[in-house]
């Protein structure tokens, strides 16, 4: 049966090696929320949802259309706070009302 033992410096002390852990914080993230009005086709939320994020599918700007249709407001996306902003200043520029949030 193998043991791992300490490896021994001259002086007869043992030697660990210490592992450098190097922790990185991550910057919290922003919910970009879309609020349904009654100005815009869905057509066009669906259209402009794709334009301002072009990350989200058809299919995913759909279904954000649908959510913000359904109950009021939709969940766009999750991200940094300076991309978030951005989004929802241009999801603002284009006639659609939107805001950022925390994401706790």
């Amino acid at each position: 049966m193998a043991v791992d033992t300490p490896s021994r410096s001259p002086g007869g002390a043992a030697v660990l090696d210490k592992q450098t852990e190097r922790v990185r914080k991550n910057s919290p993230l922003y919910k970009v929320l879309l609020h349904n009005d009654p100005v815009n086709s869905m057509d066009y939320v669906v259209l402009t949802l794709r334009q301002v994020v072009p990350q989200l599918s058809e299919q995913d700007a759909i279904a954000v259309m649908l959510e913000t249709h359904n109950t009021g407001v939709g969940l766009v996306i999750v991200c940094d706070q300076e991309p978030a902003e951005f989004y929802c200043e241009t999801l603002k520029a284009k006639g659609l009302t939107s805001t950022i949030e925390p994401e706790n």
